[in-house]
C-alpha cells in the first residue's frame, strides 16, 4: 500500500513524542515501496497494490519483474515495514509463507489482522484477527512462528514481544525479552533491520531514545532475544543514516555513507569499533620487493631468449 508522506509525518508525530522500548514503536505510515520483500538467494520479490477496498498481491521476478503470479485479497494489507528506513519482512527464509498486516491509520488500534498465504501460490492460508494493537516483528525460518510487539495501553512504552504460533494459531502467553537486561532497559525507534540469509536472526538498530544506541537480535528458532549496546554511536548527528552490514568471518557492520564506525561479533552479542583499515604504507616495503623480483624474472627471460637466438658459429 501506498502512503503520502504526509500522511506519514502526521501518524509518525504522533507516537514519537514519546520514547518506546526495544521492538516496541509503532512503524507508522512507512510503506516498503515497490521493491516490496524478498529473501536471500530467492529469483522472487513479494509486492502489494490496493486500492482501498482490495489488495493486489503480486509475485515477481527480481530481474526483469515480470509479474508471475497474483492474488486479490479483500481489504487492506501491506508487506509489513519493521523500520523507518523501509526496511521490509514477512517472507520467510524458506519462501513457502509469506504473512501481510492491515496498516495502521491511529494508535492504538482495538484490533489487529493479518494474512498468511502461501508465497508461491498466492493462496490464503488464514486471516488472522487479533484483539488489541500489534506490530509484525520477524517470521521464522520456515515460517511456523510470526513475532509480533503488543502494545498493552495508549503509551508505547507499554508493550510485550510475543510469538504466535502459525501451526496452532495460537498467541504465546510468555514475552520474549533479553535475560540479562531489565525489562524497562531499553528504549528507542528501529531505524534499519538487517536478516541472516538463513533467516534465523534478525538484527535490528535502534536509535536508543537519546540515550545509548544499541542492536536488538532476535533469534527466532529458539524465541529469545539479546540487546548489544553501542555507546561508540552516542551523540552522532547521522544516527539515522546509519544501516547493518555484513562484515567480514560473519560479523555485523554499523556503517555511515563514510565507512564502517562499528562492529559486532554475534557470537558474543559484544560491539567495538571497526578494525583499523590497513595503512597503504605498510604495504610499501613488499611492493617494492614484489616489483623487483618481477624485474629480475623479466630480465632472466629475455637473457635467456638472447642466449637461444645468438647465432652458432663452426
Amino acid at each position: 500500500m501506498r502512503v503520502f508522506a504526509t500522511v506519514a509525518v502526521i501518524l509518525s508525530a504522533g507516537v514519537a513524542a514519546t520514547v518506546a522500548h526495544a521492538d516496541g514503536l509503532p512503524v507508522l505510515g512507512i510503506d516498503v515501496g515497490p521493491a516490496g520483500v524478498t529473501t536471500a538467494g530467492s529469483p522472487y520479490r513479494w509486492i502489494t497494490i490496493n486500492d482501498g477496498k482490495t489488495t493486489l498481491v503480486e509475485r515477481v521476478a527480481r530481474n526483469g519483474g515480470s509479474v508471475l503470479r497474483w492474488a486479490r485479497l479483500p481489504g487492506t494489507f501491506t508487506i509489513p515495514a519493521v523500520a523507518y528506513d523501509g526496511s521490509a519482512s514477512g517472507v520467510s527464509a524458506d519462501a513457502t509463507r509469506l504473512v501481510l498486516i492491515e496498516p495502521r491509520n491511529s494508535f492504538p488500534r482495538a484490533r489487529t489482522r493479518f494474512v498468511l498465504l502461501d508465497a508461491g501460490g498466492l493462496g490464503v492460508y488464514r486471516t488472522i484477527t487479533l484483539r488489541g494493537d500489534f506490530s509484525f516483528d520477524a517470521l521464522s525460518a520456515r515460517g511456523r512462528t510470526m513475532f509480533l510487539v503488543n502494545y498493552t495501553s495508549a503509551d508505547p512504552n507499554s508493550y510485550r514481544v510475543r510469538a504466535y504460533d502459525l501451526t496452532t494459531f495460537r498467541l504465546r502467553h510468555a514475552s520474549i525479552t533479553d535475560p540479562a537486561e531489565h525489562e524497562d532497559a531499553m528504549h528507542g525507534a528501529p531505524i534499519t533491520r538487517l536478516a541472516t540469509a538463513d533467516g534465523r536472526w534478525a538484527y535490528t538498530l535502534y536509535d536508543g531514545a537519546g540515550s545509548t544506541p544499541f542492536v536488538h537480535a532476535l533469534d527466532t528458532a529458539t524465541q529469545r532475544a539479546r540487546c548489544i549496546d553501542l555507546p561508540m554511536l552516542k551523540g552522532r548527528r547521522d544516527l539515522w543514516a546509519l544501516r547493518l552490514h555484513r562484515g567480514a568471518g560473519g560479523g555485523i557492520r554499523v556503517t555511515s555513507a563514510a565507512g564502517p564506525v562499528a562492529a559486532i561479533d554475534p557470537a558474543t552479542f559484544t560491539a567495538g569499533p571497526p578494525p583499523a583499515p590497513h595503512d597503504a604504507r605498510d604495504l610499501r616495503p613488499w611492493l617494492l620487493y614484489g616489483l623487483a623480483a618481477a624485474l629480475a624474472a623479466l630480465l632472466g627471460t629475455l637473457a635467456g631468449n638472447l642466449v637461444r637466438r645468438r647465432p652458432q658459429t663452426a
